[in-house]
């Protein structure tokens, strides 16, 4: 069978009709909403900018994984983009969020502390020279996704537990959100891969040796679930898969006894559902509704991130533009919905 390995490396592509070239860097990228998203926001603002992804698709019908995209090694990446003078910035994705890091100029402390690099600006220094520097705008994604979808947010969330389902990059993402500015008082984890769970403890204590962050509390077992405190937020950042193996099981039986039963009258806190893809109302959405939680659906903190990276590459406040922030919102949408039906 082929190997993608043996495929040639693409060069990375300067559109000579733009005045500004916006990257996605990482795979796979067949159904990213990234570069439509960016495009509507540009076209808002008159600007003859593009954000291209940097992905080719590889493989055929009989290799196996089946075709998929991949992007080019990092030191191939930053170098294109430093010798580009028509870029503005970049989105990074999985494989590279955390591998990028030490390659940057400087990072934010939104970077450092979720320990993960989605978004690359240009900063212009003093002495007349350019930093690349990483920061994270899934964290500012996440936080807008549930603030602005709850009202009295502040009430609603300070000093009570929140719930991370989990154990990657989102994860790391939604427990700095949940500390720094929902201010969660302990923030549960409910994760199949105890490995995983394990190392976001273990890359905790080295960022935040401090006693006085709000604990991290794995909980895999369901009847200890059942006597915890509700938590008032939830993000899930998981595929929307149904549960097979015994972990996944225990996992799914942990976070519905988290979840609770529908209490007439009684009302619960929030769950975002970062999940959107193939569907927006997924299978942990379901369960929440059900129970009696207000489902968030994750393409809420695509919008938000988004928005975030636009303002940071662009220099505008793009949310405060007359009718950006209505017209982002029903691209979206429609983009979504368009997608859902195609898979039915």
């Amino acid at each position: 069978m082929a190997s993608s390995n043996t495929q040639p490396e693409e060069p990375i592509t300067i559109p000579q009709d733009r005045d500004g070239v916006a990257y996605l860097y990482g795979h796979p990228l067949l159904n990213s909403l990234s570069p439509p998203l960016h495009a509507a926001i540009y076209n808002h603002l008159g600007l003859n900018w593009i954000q291209i992804p940097l992905s080719s698709v590889c493989g055929t019908s009989a290799t196996y994984p089946p075709p998929y995209t991949r992007s080019p090694p990092i030191d191939t990446f930053l170098s294109s983009i430093r010798a580009n003078p028509k870029f503005v910035g970049s989105s990074v994705t999985m494989p590279w969020k955390v591998a990028i890091m030490p390659h940057l100029d400087d990072l934010t402390e939104d970077a450092r502390q979720a320990g993960a690099c989605n978004t690359i600006f240009l900063r212009d220094n003093a002495d007349g020279s350019r930093s690349y520097v990483g920061t994270n705008t899934d964290c500012i994604g996440v936080r807008e996704a549930l603030v602005q979808n709850t009202p009295n947010a502040a009430e609603r969330f300070a000093g009570k537990p929140a719930l991370v389902v989990g154990g990657g990059g989102t994860a790391r993402s939604a427990i700095y959100v949940m500390r720094k500015w929902l201010g969660a008082s302990k923030i549960y984890i409910v994760n199949r891969d105890a490995s995983e769970v394990q190392a976001i403890m273990e890359e905790d204590q080295q960022r935040n040796p401090s006693a006085d962050k709000a604990p991290l509390i794995p909980v895999t077992d369901p009847e200890v679930a059942k006597t915890l405190e509700t938590p008032a937020a939830i993000v899930s950042g998981i595929p929307n898969y149904p549960p097979k193996t015994e972990e996944e099981i225990r996992a799914r039986n942990v976070l519905t006894a988290l979840l609770g039963a529908k209490e007439d009258g009684k009302p619960k806190g929030v769950i975002l559902e970062m999940c959107y893809h193939p569907v927006v109302w997924t299978e942990i959405a379901q369960l929440a509704d059900a129970a009696g939680w207000k489902v968030i659906v994750g393409s809420e903190a695509l919008l938000w991130q988004g928005l975030e990276q636009a303002k940071l590459w662009t220099g505008k406040d793009v949310v405060a533009v007359p009718g950006l922030l209505d017209m982002v919102k029903e691209m979206v949408a429609k983009n979504l919905a368009e997608r859902e039906k195609a898979t039915l």
